[in-house]
């Protein structure tokens, strides 16, 4: 089995992360890509985040039905700062003898080495990352294993989507309707 692992804050996730996911179930000829929301990323703990239950469900909304996703709440069952390097030890477990990819934007490559036991991470699961068209990635703190995978790009982020919602602007197009319909219904980013 192939499957290829997506971690973030996915606050909120958007049609961005779906399509780097579906570009790389493609490219890669994976059998699976789980979602993985973070309970707290350590690079950005302390910076405010919506409760974890709600990405979660966000995300859970943003893969809907679609066979080729599914979302694990693994890092926000285990709670406290989530480090790739144990959530990869566990889903090691679960998912034995699968080839397993870590798929990250080009953003993670210039913090890639300050993330907990990257060798191990290496060890564990390939790293890929999605390249948006434009970007350059910095490889250099990068195991000799990573791939690079051109993705196309799509010009939406989390950060934009809350900045939106704040300003009572249409998030239509950026998300789904049911992760708009969550965001609404549970009065977030206001």
């Amino acid at each position: 089995m192939r499957i290829g692992l997506l971690g973030g804050s996915f606050d909120p996730p958007h049609i961005g992360h779906l399509l780097a996911a579906s570009d790389a179930c493609e490219a890669l000829s994976l059998d699976r890509v789980v979602f993985v929301p973070a309970f707290v990323q350590p690079l950005k703990a302390g910076r405010a985040a919506t409760d974890p239950a709600h990405r979660f469900a966000m995300t859970q909304r943003l893969v809907g039905d679609d066979p080729r996703f599914c979302v694990d709440p693994v890092e926000i069952e285990r709670g406290g700062l989530s480090y790739m390097v144990d959530t990869l030890r566990i889903l090691a477990e679960r998912w034995a003898g699968a080839e397993v990819f870590l798929l990250v934007g080009t953003d993670v490559t210039r913090t890639f080495g300050q993330w907990r036991d990257p060798a191990r991470i290496a060890e564990l699961a390939t790293p890929v990352v999605l390249q948006r068209a434009g970007d350059q990635p910095d490889l250099s703190a990068m195991p000799a294993t990573t791939h690079v995978l051109p993705t196309r790009r799509i010009d939406v982020s989390s950060t934009e989507i809350r900045r939106r919602v704040a300003e009572g602007r249409s998030i239509r197009g950026f998300v789904p309707d049911a992760v708009a319909e969550f965001i609404a219904a549970e009065r977030l980013y206001r």
